[in-house]
């Protein structure tokens, strides 16, 4: 069993030789290992070490998101090779004991609803995670890596780097390249290698919460060695993310590679593909679970109607069960963090036109008092 151990009482810019928080084809490996070896991965959470268990909602407006994500990786797998697939399979996801959601005015899916910053430290513990901050609730855990992702090769990276430019002239929301804090620091990857924030077809920060252990991710390998990397682990997330952060954590992944040859070139692969025997959002409960949802329509504020915009209904189905949390006592930034932990946002139906449905799930289990 090989493996990549960090220092958690470091950042990864103190540690740069176990990782990087840029995509760039040169981005050298750390390890190699064989196909079917057991790799276990040690990973910071999304701050870096900007935050501690004793944060504050201040601390968390002083943290740079230009040191997110600090990955783990490379590792180069033996065997893989431009046009296969790497198969990862995620063997376990062990967490930290403690993780962090916050709330941070600008930011987010409302991003215009939140003038003040919030921060709920949770203690991981026996597969719940509870906050002072969060009185009543309790979050059960589904452990997963928020960022998964290969090597882009050369090509895709001149894909990227040029499309992300034209939507960056076009108003686009688009964090451009920045040297600031780039690991690693030297050049080209610095001043050339592309934010980790986006998912691209190489995978990257996907936040998929199914992707727990048990899973199975294929990813279209770009580079000899494919270049795997992951970090940003989160201990429970609703489907959505909506604030941003999901309970953040550092944690310690253990993972098994397969090498497919030539089936990504075979099927036009053009991104990820993920695949679970048995997953449930929380085996504990089983199924069904006890919840209450909101159903939001693609009405404007104005009362004109915005024709079959799942935009417009999804922000409708999250602010009426902001307003529903609110009714039970929570603050907003509260219930917005409840949202974003514990919430799932689903499509509903897509065929009754004008008026497409986004439902927001909130699990009624969450609550213990």
């Amino acid at each position: 069993m090989k493996s990549i151990e960090i220092d958690r009482s470091k950042s990864l810019i103190e540690e740069p030789e176990k990782g990087h928080n840029r995509f760039h084809p040169e981005i050298p490996p750390v390890i190699e290992v064989e196909q079917g070896e057991e790799v276990v991965l040690e990973t910071r959470s999304a701050a870096d070490n900007q935050l501690k268990r004793s944060s504050t909602a201040l601390d968390l407006l002083a943290t740079s998101p230009n040191r997110a994500h600090p990955l783990t990786g490379p590792v180069y797998v033996k065997g893989a090779e431009a046009g296969d697939l790497l198969e990862v399979e995620f063997l376990d996801i062990a967490p930290a004991d403690w993780a962090f959601t916050g709330v941070r005015p600008g930011r987010g899916y409302l991003k215009g609803e939140f003038t003040k910053p919030f921060l709920a430290i949770w203690d991981l513990e026996d597969g719940w995670a509870t906050s002072k901050q969060m009185p009543g609730v309790r979050i059960p855990g589904a452990p997963f890596m928020g960022v998964a992702a290969v090597a882009p090769s050369h090509d895709m990276f001149r894909q990227w780097t040029l499309r992300e430019a034209n939507l960056l002239a076009e108003g686009g929301a688009v964090r451009p390249p920045e040297a600031d804090s780039a690991v690693p620091s030297t050049e080209p990857i610095s001043t050339q290698g592309v934010r980790t924030g986006p998912p691209r077809e190489n995978g990257g920060n996907m936040d998929v919460k199914q992707m727990t252990a048990g899973s199975k991710l294929l990813l279209p390998v770009g580079l000899d060695g494919a270049l795997f990397s992951t970090g940003d682990a989160h201990f429970a997330q609703g489907d959505g993310e909506v604030c941003l952060q999901a309970v953040e954590m550092d944690a310690t992944a253990t993972v098994r590679f397969r090498v497919l040859k030539g089936e990504a070139e075979r099927h036009r692969m053009r991104g990820p593909h993920l695949s679970h025997t048995e997953f449930f959002s929380d085996p504990r409960f089983g199924m069904p679970r006890r919840f209450t949802a909101t159903m939001g329509l693609p009405i404007r504020e104005d009362g004109s109607n915005a024709s079959e915009d799942l935009n417009v209904a999804c922000r409708n189905a999250l602010l009426e069960m902001i307003d529903l949390l609110e009714g039970r006592e929570f603050s907003r930034e509260q219930a917005y963090v409840i949202c974003s932990v514990a919430v799932d946002l689903k499509i509903s139906q897509v065929v009754d036109s004008p008026n497409y449905i986004v439902t927001a799930f909130l699990p009624e289990d969450i609550f213990n008092v």
